[in-house]
């Protein structure tokens, strides 16, 4: 059940543009081009890709997000369906993430200010200097600030950034259209797919298209402060992956077709702008769109750190409650109703962050991979309580969830295998070791073994996403020990075995049960 005392104070609107002001931020400033330098013009497909797929993960989302909307909720749902084990990975795979996504929104707020300053980002390097990081942990803080105050003026700060962030990126893509697009780019440099679709699958993962989109559950962790969860919470969902796949997607359009011969004349893995869009711009004589991109490129990174300070504390807060973090990390701010302890922490564990990923490419690889293993468990969950707890309303109920959750599952694993090795050794590996924590709790009897026996598939199946990314195809960095295609169909087969394997393993949890019994006496 969701801890007594947060603020119920967001509405459709807010919690919609919560997950808007989520995926909006750095990635559209720098997604188009690195997508772009792996890809080509395939990256637009690899959007689409990349799309399709949070969208069916979406679905499950917003199915689980109305029939329990509970704070920090991609955690509670795995606790629900298969006990502390899966709930654990789930949640420390995505707090991995999401603890490091408010510094580099941070990062991607100082290269662009670079522009200006010239002395916060070094281009040789691709890192910040000492004066970049100073400011980057400067504004870390800054987001920590905002939510400290509570969730009424995060949420009055994020609407209002993220109209700015819808309008400014949509008019741009528009612009640079117009005034300046060259058609002969989508088949330049070796025609539209470069370097064949094993790219396209690649980018994905690699190149920021996961690290924007992820953003979408960020009004999944803020159910606890919805006024109307049951009702706003799916629609919110929904409507948050709709809007920013067709702005993501609109813009990789205007990058490609708006780049200049010159700029390709080393063609697609040699792009290197430090600001794309507004460089762009200037080369299509907008030179007052430069302007106004350069002072955008401040606020809507700042949005998405914002948001992600504000929804991490709550995935925090739910680790502690399901009973694997101290109970501290549960204390609430007597006056603003925050999780104090949680913010706090998680501010001081990104300003670390900070130092071994000094620049927005070195971090986005791994923020990505430990991200969508946050996803995998959605889809299982969501069909593992249709069975266990069929008496629970939903709001919402998915058609065709037998379909769409191993589809949604599957479609997640090979995101994270796509990525390429090392960075799914990194993070998977990040992810693995965390489990000492776990039996750190379970060694001092906060567990029961049926736990294990739950969560044992899940373990397993990340262990074989690592070893498989090792010596998978060589497009995705592997020792090409089992080669393309074949090294994706195989994993697609294991990855629907590990989908039944974890059905069979979910079970009517204690805390299921009890709030279950909370619902119907109206006590949840």
């Amino acid at each position: 059940m969701k801890p007594v005392g947060l603020k119920r104070d967001l509405s459709l609107l807010d919690l919609t543009f919560v997950g808007v002001g989520g995926i909006i931020g750095s990635g559209w400033l720098l997604a188009s081009q690195v997508a772009a330098s792996v890809a080509g013009p395939s990256a637009i497909v690899s959007w689409l890709i990349g799309g399709i797929a949070i969208i069916l993960v979406a679905l499950v989302y917003a199915e689980l997000a109305g029939a329990l909307p509970e704070a920090g909720g991609t955690v509670r749902y795995p606790q629900y369906s298969h006990g502390s084990l899966v709930s654990f990975i789930i949640g420390w795979g995505g707090w991995l993430s999401w603890v490091a996504t408010p510094p580099a929104e941070a990062e991607a707020i100082t290269q662009y200010a670079n522009n200006f300053a010239h002395i916060l980002y070094n281009d040789k390097t691709g890192l910040l200097t000492l004066s970049g990081l100073i400011v980057s942990i400067l504004l870390t803080v800054l987001f920590f600030v905002l939510n400290y105050f509570g969730v009424k003026l995060f949420a009055k700060v994020n609407t209002t950034v993220t109209w700015i962030k819808f309008v400014i990126p949509v008019a741009t893509a528009i612009l640079i259209m117009v005034f300046g697009f060259h058609g002969g780019n989508f088949v330049a440099h070796g025609g539209f797919f470069p370097d064949g679709f094993s790219a396209t699958l690649m980018a994905i993962g690699s190149s920021g298209i996961i690290f924007s989109l992820q953003g979408f559950r960020q009004a999944v962790e803020l159910a606890g402060e919805a006024r109307n969860p049951k009702r706003d919470l799916p629609l919110a969902v929904i409507l948050t992956v709709l809007i920013c796949v067709a702005i993501y997607v609109l813009l990789e359009i205007a990058f490609v077709g708006a780049l200049s011969p010159a700029m390709l004349a080393k063609g697609w893995h040699s792009l290197n702008l430090d600001a794309p869009f507004a460089e762009l711009a200037v080369a299509v004589n907008l030179g007052w769109l430069a302007i106004i991109l350069q002072a955008d490129a401040m606020v809507s990174p700042a949005g998405t750190g914002l948001v992600y300070t504000a929804s991490t504390a709550r995935g925090l807060l739910a680790m502690a409650e399901n009973g694997y973090l101290p109970k501290a990390f549960l204390k609430l701010h007597p006056k603003w109703r925050v999780p104090i302890n949680a913010l706090i922490f998680n501010m001081i564990i990104g300003i670390l962050t900070l130092l071994p990923f000094s620049s927005w490419s070195k971090i986005i690889s791994f923020v990505s991979v430990t991200g969508v293993i946050s996803y995998l468990l959605g889809p299982v969950a969501a069909s593992v309580l249709r069975r266990t707890a069929p008496e629970i309303e939903r709001p919402v109920k998915i058609g065709g969830l037998s379909v769409v959750s191993p589809l949604a599952f599957i479609v997640a694993g090979l995101i994270v295998y796509w990525t390429g090795w090392p960075n799914t050794g990194y993070a998977l590996g990040a992810v693995v070791v965390g489990l000492l924590i776990y039996f750190y709790y379970y060694s001092k009897g906060n567990f029961r073994a049926r736990h294990l026996r739950a969560g044992l598939w899940l373990a397993v199946y990340l262990l074989f996403i690592i070893v498989w990314s090792y010596v998978g195809s060589k497009s995705f960095g592997g020792k090409n020990w089992v080669g393309a295609p074949w090294d994706t169909i195989i994993f697609a087969i294991v990855s629907l075995g590990a989908f039944a394997w974890g059905m069979r393993s979910g079970y009517r949890t204690e805390e299921i049960a009890e709030t279950s019994r909370q619902i119907a006496n109206g006590e949840y």
